[in-house]
């Protein structure tokens, strides 16, 4: 399976967070996956380790390193995946959804046919992530 991991479990794995459950671990670990990081995760890390450097125990080069190591593959961003955030959509009556970076690993997910990991509540009302 081809995964793109929300940035939230990436940070999660690599400060060995109990947020991060058995199933989101094992997928991450499993040989069959491959795991792909976002151009568009390491810009999210650091704009949240610019404003809040204790909530994120290191910077966007570092968190780079560390999905490097980690054999994960890194996701360019491309016109195509901007393009797909407007073929996004939810009810009416979903939550409101104010992140962005969300939207965007969301469309990029979808427009490379990958399966999108993440724990927000607010992403299923897209009806885009794999059940």
């Amino acid at each position: 399976m081809r995964i793109l991991a929300d940035t939230h479990i990436l940070v999660w794995a690599f400060q060995d967070s109990p947020k991060l459950t058995d199933e989101m671990r094992n997928i991450l670990l499993n040989p069959e996956n491959t795991i792909y990081y976002s151009v568009i995760n390491i810009w999210e890390i650091a704009l949240k380790h610019d404003v809040q450097p204790s909530s994120i125990d290191f910077d966007e080069k570092y968190f780079g390193e560390l999905c490097e190591e980690a054999g994960f593959i890194l996701l360019n961003v491309k016109p195509e995946h901007i393009y797909t955030v407007r073929t996004l959509s939810k009810p009416d009556n979903a939550p409101r959804h104010k992140d962005p970076f969300d939207k965007l690993l969301l469309a990029q997910a979808k427009s490379e046919g990958m399966e999108f990991m993440t724990s927000d509540r607010i992403l299923p009302y897209y009806n885009e992530l794999a059940s």
